[in-house]
């Protein structure tokens, strides 16, 4: 079976998404001081473009079932 989203529900898990990047940018984004050694903006962005991948591509990371040996009966 097809578990994918539509393409509305797609779009509009995009928006909230950008909608919340922006909202995160302006508070704690680039030009707001730093954090661990490099900017807040820098590592918004690289957690923007994980869950961004992860809508495009219907991606579950955390589904570790795969990984897990099967039972042998």
């Amino acid at each position: 079976m097809d578990d994918r989203p539509g393409c509305l529900g797609g779009l509009l898990r995009l928006f909230f998404l950008r909608t919340g990047y922006d909202w995160l940018q302006d508070r704690v984004g680039h030009g707001r001081g730093g954090c661990m050694g490099c900017g807040c903006g820098t590592v918004l962005f690289i957690a923007f473009i994980f869950l961004f991948l992860s809508i495009l591509f219907g991606t579950n990371w955390f589904d570790f079932s795969l990984m897990l040996p099967m039972a042998v009966i």
